[in-house]
């Protein structure tokens, strides 16, 4: 029976195994025949006490009677029983017992029944324990793999079944990693064997997997591992929880490449560079090459027309290594894709083409059709069509080569979700090109080309847009030829950016040559402006305002006329930074000049200074863009401006091309307008000047000045025409000023001819009647000048009068 016994004991962990089970044998009418001492242990009955007795008399309680009783009816039709009863412990109490029972049959035919017994609480933990590992190598989720301290398989659970398709029982004795290509499989070894060896633990490392019978498939697992001891610390092996984790782990790689894109695609309203970034974007988190290839149109800043499918442009590439190879079609050259190749139907039906297997030959039939991939070990392709605002704009081409896996539906998506996402920032900067284009354009055309022909003064200009603002600026400058051989220098700069503030510099810069042609004060030219910008602000407001971005609240400008007679020089600003002087010595200095407030405050004064200029200074006039930079104090730029101007070289260009290299960084943030003059001094030898009483005798004596000087100048065929303008004018100034009169005569490009007087009557053109005595005086001087007008100043006005040199014009 011992033997019986001893063949029907568990393992360590059984609560009925042989040397921890409580053993009671019993006849086969219930009476104890058998007793050991953990059964004495369990209920505190020495074997004395039961044997020979029945069990029920002894070990249980009447009122448990009945479950006794239906346990053994139970037990005797199937031969064996296993259930927890109540069984009466000696001192009393009720022990809840755990009973396992067999029939066994002695050597001459007699049954006997022997039970096994423990605590109901270790036979449930007992259960709990077999569930547990029930479940783990039948139903649980996670695979479970048991290394050997060999390194070979003990066992593996189901899940590693569905995950390798290989039968669990197949498993048994192999070597660790078998079933894994042999790259993955050292790692695989080199994990296990580390961790048997340390003892640490691998808790939740992710392991990329691929199977030998399917390498072109890779899984991603999550792996934990940790060595197994029995009691007396001797290892037992290495089990791992393996999880496949392979569609976690690529929705994961998508929503971070997806967040990626939003922080790296569109960081500049650039087309290229937005194209560039989506296309690095790509690699290699989703492909290992790509490329976008944008319509002509588009590369240009215009818009496409919607049945255009081609040519395009590669505007950007990246590859998975430098080591691999480029594109066919390096960025900035014309692709042409044939009429069947992916992009061209993805171009054409504005839909996108997913080829997952490529067949062997595919480059060879495509690629002389435009396909254009970069290496010939690509087998799954990508094109998907960047459209935005329902416009297509382009295409993005994906391909695989060095990841074994081809491209699957959720990787189109993917592309898909990306590509619409930069579309949109493509259009963006399209448009943005197309409206900085536009700007562009009307800029350069309100901007003066050439520098007017003039005496008074050698210029030098400069005007640089910004490269990182949105848009161009409202910054300007002019150079206006004005009577008397002067001359008006003109910086301005509106505040703004974009196709309104160049329309509005053009507006200004119109309105300056107008009040310029009035010959007006420098500070009366800027109260003028002042109320153009408000008028403007007024108009704005009336038909319900722009945005404020394209608001005009202000303007700035800096106005001076020199006079190369008188070397004088008359400035006024509003808001602008001051000019700078250079002497002749080199010394250079801002000008102490009153601010005055920027145009657009309306109702404040502007004041002028007159200054004396020797020959051969430089006056330069510039906007905030050369001493203004963000990162530098505008003293400290306008400190450095003074030095660089301390040093002019013989040729302006170059002393202003100094000031530029010098100043401006190369991607200024502001636009950059810069004026340097070198002032000039008319001969006293051209220039004539007498003062006349108010008497009629002074036209006879003005006619003969005026001949006796023309003479000298070599000028005798202007005689007669000068003297009728000089007769008529002075003529004038006696019969209506009433004061005395100043005749000067300018020889230059032109022969200037003026006469001032005391008076601010203006003089009118009309034409007399045939019956009228007079009028025709101002009417004769019009037609024999080039040019004709008047000034006036503070003392009284002054009519001048301009005539070619080359011959008199009637």
């Amino acid at each position: 029976m011992e033997e019986r016994v001893k063949e029907s004991s568990g393992s360590d962990g059984d609560p009925f195994a042989l040397h921890v089970a409580a053993l009671a044998v019993l006849d086969d009418h219930g009476v104890v025949a058998g007793w050991n001492r953990r059964a004495e242990e369990l209920l505190g009955y020495p074997d004395t006490a039961v044997i020979g007795r029945p069990a029920y008399e002894v070990l249980v309680d009447p009122r448990d009677l009945p479950a006794v009783t239906e346990a053994a009816a139970s037990c005797r039709r199937v031969g064996g029983w296993f259930g927890v009863l109540t069984l009466r412990h000696r001192d009393g109490r009720l022990v809840e017992t755990g009973l396992r029972a067999h029939a066994i049959s002695r050597d001459d035919g007699v049954r006997e029944w022997i039970l096994a017994g423990a605590l109901a609480v270790d036979v449930l933990e007992w259960q709990q324990d077999r569930a547990v590992l029930d479940g783990l190598y039948r139903r649980c989720p996670i695979g479970l793999v048991v290394h050997g301290p060999d390194l070979t398989l003990l066992r593996v659970n189901r899940a590693i079944e569905r995950f390798t398709g290989v039968p669990a029982a197949v498993f048994q004795g192999l070597p660790t990693g078998c079933f894994l290509v042999p790259d993955d499989a050292r790692k695989a070894v080199d994990r296990v064997r580390r961790a048997m060896e340390t003892g640490r633990p691998l808790v939740y490392s992710e392991q990329f997997v691929r199977l030998e019978r399917d390498p072109a498939q890779e899984r991603v697992a999550m792996v934990s591992s940790f060595r197994m001891e029995d009691p007396s610390g001797r290892i037992l092996g290495v089990a791992e929880m393996i999880e496949d984790i392979t569609e976690r782990h690529r929705a994961q790689r998508r929503l971070a490449l997806l967040d990626q894109a939003g922080s790296r695609i569109g960081t500049t309203l650039d087309v290229a560079e937005t194209a560039r970034e989506l296309a690095e974007v790509m690699v290699p988190h989703l492909a290992d090459h790509a490329s976008v290839d944008l319509l002509q149109p588009v590369t240009r800043g215009e818009e496409p027309l919607r049945d255009l499918a081609g040519p395009v442009v590669r505007v950007g590439a990246c590859n998975v290594g430098a080591q691999q190879p480029g594109p066919p079609h390096p960025q900035g050259e014309p692709v042409e894709f044939g009429s069947d190749t992916p992009q061209a139907r993805c171009l054409a039906e504005g839909r996108p083409v997913l080829e997952a297997v490529l067949a062997p030959d595919w480059f060879s039939t495509e690629g002389r059709q435009g396909s254009h991939a970069p290496d010939l070990g690509v087998h799954s392709l990508i094109a998907v069509p960047l459209a935005a605002r329902g416009l297509v704009l382009g295409v993005m081409t994906l391909w695989r080569s060095r990841r074994p896996d081809p491209f699957e539906a959720d990787d189109l998506t993917l592309a898909q979700e990306l590509a619409s996402r930069a579309a949109v920032a493509i259009d963006n900067a399209r448009r943005f090109s197309q409206q900085q284009q536009t700007a562009f354009t009307l800029q350069s055309s309100l901007l003066p080309r050439a520098v007017p022909d003039q005496s008074a003064v050698e210029v030098a200009l400069r005007y640089l847009p910004a490269s990182a603002s949105p848009g161009v600026g409202g910054d300007w400058f002019d150079v206006i030829p004005l009577s008397g051989c002067r001359v008006a220098l003109v910086v301005g700069d509106v505040v703004g950016r974009g196709i309104h503030a160049a329309a509005t510099m053009g507006r200004l810069r119109t309105a300056v040559h107008t009040l310029a042609s009035l010959d007006l004060e420098p500070d009366e030219v800027l109260s003028r402006l002042d109320d153009l910008v408000d008028l403007l602000a007024v108009e704005q407001e009336a038909v319900g305002g722009r945005p404020v971005g394209e608001q005009v609240v202000g303007a700035t400008c800096l106005y001076a006329v020199y006079d190369p007679v008188s070397r004088r020089c008359s400035v006024a600003r509003a808001g602008h930074p001051p000019p700078v002087v250079t002497a002749p010595d080199g010394r250079a200095a801002p000008l102490d000049l009153p601010a005055g407030p920027p145009l657009g405050l309306g109702g404040l004064p502007f004041e002028a200074r007159e200054i004396e200029l020797p020959e051969g200074s430089l006056l330069c006039l510039y906007t905030n863009g050369v001493i203004g930079e963000r990162h530098i104090d505008a003293d400290v730029g306008l400190t450095r401006l003074c030095a660089a101007l301390s040093r002019p070289a013989d040729a302006l260009e170059r002393t202003c091309q100094a000031v530029v290299d010098s100043l401006v960084p190369s991607r200024p943030s502001d636009d950059v307008a810069l004026l340097i003059a070198r002032t000039r001094m008319l001969s006293p030898d051209d220039v004539a000047s007498w003062h006349l009483p108010p008497e009629p005798a002074s036209a006879a004596r003005a006619r003969a000045l005026t001949s006796a000087k023309l003479t000298e100048w070599g000028l005798e065929h202007l005689a007669f025409t000068t003297e009728l303008i000089v007769s008529e004018l002075i003529t004038n100034v006696y019969r209506y000023a009433g004061g005395p009169a100043t005749l000067r005569l300018i020889r230059d490009r032109s022969l200037v001819c003026e006469v001032s007087d005391t008076s601010h009557t203006s003089p009118h053109l009309r034409r007399a009647r045939t019956t009228d005595e007079g009028g025709r005086g101002l009417f004769l001087v019009a037609q024999m000048a080039e040019r004709w007008g008047t000034r006036y100043h503070r003392e009284g006005k002054t009519v001048w009068t301009e005539q070619s040199l080359a011959g008199t014009r009637i």
